[in-house]
């Protein structure tokens, strides 16, 4: 059975919400393929280009989520984010 890191499946949703293109469809491949225990193990693997592109992404989501109250997943997404520096 495949695991997967709940901070990882709010950035699958949040990656959902934007427009396809070929960044987008490398980051989704790598976590569809791949079985990350965290999201640090996650960002090992992307490239400059891919974070470049996911600093983007989860700030817009970031700041959506705390706009929402949605404390629960602007802590999830702030993971993800700590992590792209």
């Amino acid at each position: 059975m495949r695991t997967i890191d709940n901070t990882l499946n709010y950035l699958r949703e949040a990656l959902a919400n934007h427009q396809d293109d070929a960044v987008l469809k490398q980051i989704i491949g790598k976590l569809k393929h791949n079985d990350f225990k965290n999201e640090e193990e996650f960002v090992r693997v992307l490239d400059e280009e891919e974070m470049a592109f996911l600093d983007s992404v989860v700030e817009k989501e970031l700041n959506y989520a705390k706009n929402a109250e949605d404390d629960v997943r602007a802590s999830q997404l702030r993971d993800v984010y700590e992590l792209l520096f």
